[in-house]
């Protein structure tokens, strides 16, 4: 069967592009594409990691009339600030991240990153694909964590295109992993070390004049393998560094969510919101029940779980509103569109003050929160769940729109 979960972006229109001619970019110290209407896309040196590698920072700013600008690093095609204007079209940075590439080396709690080879938990660190055991990293005891020690979020990512279009701003990364990563130890008792297949994988973020942030992501493979990306961008609508996110109003459109064991693995069951805390159907604080008694909040220390999208059918991979969240004060404004099946709220639960954002602010519990576009967790363990295996010859594909605005009073319904 073949994996797509994007079967159509209603966003995209023809394009002429003023593009940087790449197979690989080549850097000055600086260099800037522009486009009075359509907006600029600038790159400059942002450090080297441990081992000698360059990374880049991107800054992508679209022409519309209250302008986003967008920063990533090529370190794991991380988000590392996204400018927004409020109802009264002051900007501020709304996603949690660091102001130097030291932090996103050695201390992230994957802010902004694209997370993989799979996003999200695998029960003990192993799996079982066409008959094969495989070994993965513990790096979330007791199981495997977001692809591992060593995951994208730590890999320096090629830059393959930086282009100003009819589209938007465009910037392209490329990353080859190779079979077997995902584990560190070089022997696997009860399996072989890490994920089977050479995994080709094209992210792309499309910035457009709609205040619309578009995550395209691409991988093919030359075994059969498993596959989950998402983008972990933690957000605080009322600006980074601002306090904590329990006042932020969230809607998600979800009938049912996936409830977990006590390690925050699901348990296989697909449960109704219903009269649960996890009914976010209508639009609510996100204060209202985290101090609730419910045993699935006690695991996750608050939310940390994956909810199961409203969709005509299981086949369905249609772009969907997902998600909306609202923060009063600012009147900021953010709608999560996906092709995926699933979206994992994470509400900053483990954050615990030892962090420190480019507000100079040390980041408490609950300063951010994450909205994770994604298939479930554990599928490969879970013959009930979407299925996650990429075969060769297959392409996998899926994409998310974060779309920002402000708003004078609360937003209606959808």
């Amino acid at each position: 069967m073949k994996l797509v979960t994007r079967s159509f972006c209603p966003f995209a229109v023809a394009a002429i592009l003023l593009v940087i001619p790449v197979a690989r970019i080549t850097f000055a110290e600086e260099s800037l594409m522009s486009n009075e209407r359509l907006g600029t896309i600038s790159s400059e040196r942002y450090g080297t990691t441990p081992d000698g590698q360059d990374v880049h920072e991107y800054t992508l700013t679209n022409a519309s009339d209250d302008p986003l600008e967008v920063r990533i690093i090529t370190l794991g095609g991380t988000v590392t600030s996204i400018q927004a204007p409020d109802r009264q079209r002051q900007s501020a940075n709304v996603v949690l991240g660091f102001d130097n590439l030291q932090d996103y080396v050695t201390k992230n709690p994957y802010f902004g990153c694209v997370t993989g080879r799979y996003a999200n938990r695998i029960a003990k660190g192993r799996f079982t694909l066409e008959g094969v055991r495989y070994c993965l990293d513990i790096n979330n005891e007791p199981n495997s964590l977001h692809g591992g020690l060593v995951g994208f979020d730590k890999k320096v990512w090629e830059a393959t295109k930086a282009e100003v279009g009819a589209e938007g701003v465009v910037l392209g990364l490329h990353y080859l992993s190779l079979a077997g990563e995902g584990y560190e130890p070089d022997l696997c008792a009860d399996g072989k070390p890490g994920y089977p297949g050479n995994l080709d994988v094209h992210v792309t973020y499309t910035l457009n004049n709609q205040n619309q942030l578009v995550v395209d992501s691409v991988a093919t493979t030359d075994a059969p393998t498993v596959v989950n990306l998402t983008n972990h961008t933690y957000w605080n609508l009322a600006g980074e560094g601002e306090g904590d996110i329990t006042d932020h109003i969230l809607r998600l459109n979800a009938d049912s969510y996936t409830p977990v064991d006590q390690t925050l693995i699901p348990t296989g069951e697909i449960e109704l919101v219903d009269g649960t805390p996890f009914d976010f159907r209508t639009p609510k604080p996100i204060r209202d029940d985290l101090d609730s008694n419910h045993p699935q909040i006690a695991i996750g220390r608050g939310f940390d779980h994956n909810w199961v999208l409203a969709r005509e059918s299981p086949d369905d991979a249609s772009l969907i509103l997902a998600a909306t969240l609202h923060e009063p004060e600012s009147g900021r404004l953010l709608k999560v569109w996906t092709t995926e099946p699933g979206i994992q709220l994470y509400t900053g639960n483990f954050l615990d003050g030892t962090l420190v954002g480019p507000s100079q602010r040390f980041y408490q519990q609950r300063s951010g929160l994450a909205l994770e576009t994604q298939h479930f967790p554990d599928s490969p363990n879970q013959p009930g769940f979407p299925s996650t295996v990429l075969l060769p010859g297959e392409t996998y594909e899926t994409t998310t729109i974060f779309a920002l605005s402000a708003h004078r009073s609360a937003p209606p319904e959808p």
